[in-house]
């Protein structure tokens, strides 16, 4: 069943988001990641200058309105070929940089907070996003299996997260996300659909973009 349309209103005190259930299986911490939020755009800028970020082709053709890069042992990619994971990024030819060691904490620990222990997360999506970019509802399921949860992470502007269901139709669940916010799904939440609606905005303390870091297991 696809979740009713529901606006959780910007203002909500710190405590009512640290642990906000979107349905069973997925939960938002809100400012999780707050407190080492400086540390992690520093590593992404240092992923980004080995592996920059570029828009990549989907197989229909379309280039897609956000930027998109990896780290880890294996990369997601989408060309007109299909979609996949890959332990070469193709416009360098080198694997995808190592994953830092405070992505990989900060995932481990947000995805214990959120039920899944033992999470060991081999690669990590990092998406950029310019204000008029947005990212239509999608499932996560190149992934080889689908025990462990995926982990996202939000730095720079705000934006939507679109939280959907089962299938793409119906209207989704609309979940303002700030600079720090996480977002954790798996179990019976691991195939939602979901996506970031178009990005409004200037400015925040990290720039000029939303930043997002997207953990997986996908071996």
């Amino acid at each position: 069943m696809t979740p009713p349309e529901t606006i959780f209103p910007t203002d909500l005190f710190e405590e009512g988001r640290r642990a906000m259930p979107l349905q069973p299986g997925a939960m938002l911490l809100g400012g999780f990641a707050s407190p080492g939020a400086d540390a992690l755009l520093a590593d992404l800028h240092r992923v980004a200058e080995v592996a920059p970020f570029r828009k990549m082709v989907t197989p229909g053709g379309w280039q897609m309105s956000v930027a998109m890069t990896n780290c880890g042992s294996l990369g997601w990619m989408t060309d007109r070929t299909g979609y996949r994971y890959d332990a070469l990024d193709p416009w360098t030819g080198n694997p995808w940089p190592e994953m830092p060691e405070t992505f990989r904490c900060l995932a481990e620990r947000a995805a214990e907070v959120a039920g899944y222990a033992r999470f060991d997360p081999d690669s990590c999506l990092m998406n950029r996003y310019e204000p008029g970019s947005r990212l239509s509802l999608h499932q996560d399921r190149n992934e080889r299996d689908f025990d462990a949860p995926i982990v996202s992470v939000s730095l720079g502007l705000a934006a939507t997260f679109l939280w959907g269901g089962a299938t793409r139709s119906g209207k989704p669940m609309r979940v303002r996300l700030f600079h720090g916010d996480v977002v954790v799904w798996g179990g019976p939440a691991r195939l939602t659909f979901h996506g970031v609606d178009t990005l409004r905005g200037s400015v925040s303390l990290a720039g000029e973009f939303r930043y997002n870091l997207t953990f997986r297991a996908a071996r």
